[in-house]
This record gives structure tokens, sequence and C-alpha cells, in this order.
């Protein structure tokens, strides 16, 4: 399972950025999932508990939105939404049109629990 893999490293990256703000804990986690990374959502979700058990993001919750597929267009410069199965330009209609968003999987925001200096003083 491939989003299995996927998971444990959004694990080391949160990690990471938990430890470097000095968190103690992670309570949400929000990804953007474009319908063309290859990544099937449900299947993420389903992984996630096996890759954060032990961790610093154990019980942090996993929410994923979907990323819209957006077109840039090399006839008339727009940027617009397009579809899956029509890349083309929302505009004026060309299909000599370059992805700029759709195809990612990227960590949108964390929350993240950091203790009070006043409590790292005691």
């Amino acid at each position: 399972m491939h989003e299995l893999s996927l998971c444990q490293a959004l694990i080391d990256q949160v990690t990471r950025i938990a430890t470097d703000h000095g968190a103690s804990r992670v309570d949400r986690i929000l990804l953007k999932v474009g319908p063309l990374s290859g990544v099937e959502p449900s299947l993420l979700q389903h992984a996630y508990p096996l890759a954060a058990t032990g961790t610093i993001a154990e019980s942090a919750e996993l929410v994923i939105e979907p990323a819209e597929i957006r077109v840039h267009c090399h006839t008339c410069g727009a940027d617009t939404q397009a579809t899956a199965n029509r890349l083309l330009c929302g505009a004026c209609g060309s299909f000599h049109t370059r992805l700029t968003s759709g195809d990612e999987m990227l960590l949108a925001n964390l929350e993240l629990i950091v203790p009070d200096q006043e409590d790292a003083d005691r």
C-alpha cells in the first residue's frame, strides 16, 4: 500500500516541524490532496493510524481537503479551474495549457501544542 509509505513520510515531516517548534503534541494535520496526485484520500485516512502509532502525532486528527485542478493557458495567459479529464482553459477553451494545481499532496497546516515558557521554567 503506497499510502502507508506516504503517511510514514508525512509523520517524519510533522515530527521534524513539531520538534523544531518545541511542541509536546500535534492536534491536527491538514493536507490538501489533488485529484491527479495518485493518492487515494480514504486509503490515506486508513493508513494514518498505523504510521502515527507511538509518535508525537498519534492522537492528531488528520483532515484531508481536496485541492482543485487549475491550469495556466499558453494562448490567453489565464489561470482557470479545470476538470481531470479536460485540462482546457476556462477562459478561451484552448488545450494549450499547463497544470498548475491538482497533482499535489501538500501539508497545508499543523496545529501544535507547545508548552508555555512559564511551564518550562518550573
